[in-house]
């Protein structure tokens, strides 16, 4: 309402101020259809269409795919003539598959604008790079000739240059849905990596991005991945801190640290043998829970509040009781989500481009100091050497420098995108605002009263005189003493 009032207030002072441009007539045939996803209550009701780019966008020439695009047409009689566009994470993640079940917390904003979901080159809808299956055991962990093995058998199944599916080729293509679409600017909701594909966005079209909210941010010159081991620890550890000063989580899981860190040892002497039915299909299964399977499985959990409740209760009835059925019917679960969002194809063809090569050589120490030691980079590493890297812009992993109006949200136990890594993307961008939310875990935008907050923000595209004291009252779920949920 202010924004709105200070705009009526300098029409009438200015008398002949311009109005905003309407959008120009739209190029892509748009026909009904309905946005959803698996949980969600009840469909959307969108518009869907496809663009057909070239997939070497250098060349101008050659193949072509086709991006799917869904538009949400804002609901109010007054729609504003910048959309808001959805850019997803992993990277893998398809914007019309990951923000689906999401899609209700920016009613605020789709009063008055359209949300613009176009799922990256890769992904989704648009000419998606999945790799086949390294086994059809969910509870199977790769050594690293498996991991060779299986990266060249993908490459060499891939419908696709790898080399033509980076970030900035992908920006690329959005300016051209933007084009066809009529629109004159956008404003941008970058999700994980999505963060990184709105600020390459912002750094190659800067005059087409009226406003930024980067949730969970990925800095620009960051190696993705490289920290997630240094990261899970810190989130793990305010996990562990904040049931130490629960009552009942405290009474519950005493010495839960120990206890985490003497399950890990033992595993890493000898797997244990786990029976149990599949979560998903009721099935009597059997598999060899590792280490390894363990650190990966808790360092996912950590992602949320609701799953980092159950933390301390699946640890202390694996470490003390001894069942481990619990944490690896955990990791079933996590393995078939996994697997089914994510296009691997299309998340090695960025990193291995964009973050496998910036590793630098001191990594296993870094590892060293966490739960999760340092498989993630080392199965990085291995899956990439067989990759082909794309030629990059010199400048590529140099912070974007922009002064558009940016809102940076961060989970104050986010394990993979911390706090930190918002204050390191901020120190390029003069006109920011970094909210810090307590106890929460990676992604955030739709939590609380941020959707409003973020509504505000993207309304007057400035940050001055938000008001974001409400986060405070943003509590972490509380932890599960036993399975029937928290102590009353």
């Amino acid at each position: 309402m202010r924004a709105i009032s200070t705009l009526l207030a300098a029409l009438v002072l200015a008398g002949c101020a311009a109005q905003p441009a309407a959008p120009a007539e739209p190029t892509i045939a748009m026909v009904p259809c309905q946005l959803s996803a698996v949980g969600m209550s009840e469909a959307v009701e969108a518009r869907c269409g496809t663009l057909a780019v070239y997939e070497d966008q250098a060349a101008q020439s050659g193949r072509m795919i086709d991006l799917r695009i869904v538009l949400v047409s804002a609901i109010g009689r007054a729609p504003q003539p910048d959309p808001l566009v959805l850019l997803a994470g992993g990277p893998g993640q398809a914007a019309s598959e990951a923000f689906a079940p999401l899609i209700a917390a920016l009613g605020p904003i789709n009063q008055e604008r359209d949300l613009l979901l176009v799922d990256q080159r890769g992904t989704g809808g648009s000419n998606r790079l999945a790799c086949p299956s390294a086994t059809d055991d969910l509870s199977a962990e790769l050594d690293d000739a498996a991991t060779l093995s299986w990266a060249k058998a993908c490459l060499e199944t891939l419908d696709g240059n790898p080399a033509l599916y980076t970030t900035a080729i992908a920006a690329l293509d959005l300016d051209q849905v933007r084009a066809a679409l009529g629109y004159e600017r956008l404003n941008l909701l970058g999700v994980s990596y999505g963060t990184r594909m709105a600020l390459s966005y912002a750094k190659l079209f800067p005059e087409r991005v009226r406003a930024l909210v980067l949730d969970g941010v990925v800095p620009q010159d960051a190696a993705l991945g490289v920290d997630f081991a240094l990261y899970g620890q810190q989130a793990l550890d305010l996990i562990f801190a904040r049931c130490a000063t629960d009552p009942a989580c405290a009474a519950a899981f005493p010495n839960l640290r120990a206890t985490f860190s003497g399950l890990l040892e033992r595993l890493e002497r000898e797997p244990a043998l786990v029976r149990l039915s599949d979560p998903q299909t009721g099935v009597a299964t059997e598999l060899r829970l590792t280490r390894t399977m363990v650190a990966a499985t808790v360092q996912t959990l950590s992602y949320a509040p609701e799953t980092a409740a159950l933390l301390p209760l699946l640890i202390h009835r694996a470490g003390v009781e001894g069942d481990l059925a619990p944490l690896a019917a955990q990791m079933l679960i996590i393995n078939g989500q996994l697997g089914e969002s994510i296009a691997l194809g299309m998340r090695l063809a960025v990193m291995c481009t964009e973050d496998v090569p910036f590793y630098p050589a001191d990594t296993a120490a870094q590892a060293s100091t966490s739960y999760m030691g340092d498989y993630v980079v080392r199965q990085l590493s291995l899956a990439c050497a067989s990759w082909p890297r794309a030629t990059i812009a010199a400048d590529a992993k140099e912070p974007v420098a922009s002064d558009v109006p940016t809102l940076l949200l961060s989970g104050e136990a986010d394990p993979v995108t911390p706090p930190a890594s918002a204050e390191r993307a901020a120190r390029t961008l003069s006109n920011h605002l970094h909210i810090v939310v307590p106890g929460q875990g990676h992604n955030i935008f739709y939590r609380g009263c941020l959707p409003t907050l973020i509504a505000d923000f993207i309304g007057s595209a400035a940050s001055a005189g938000l008001e974001a004291d409400c986060v405070a009252q943003l509590k972490p779920t509380a932890f599960f003493t036993s399975f029937t949920g928290p102590t009353p």
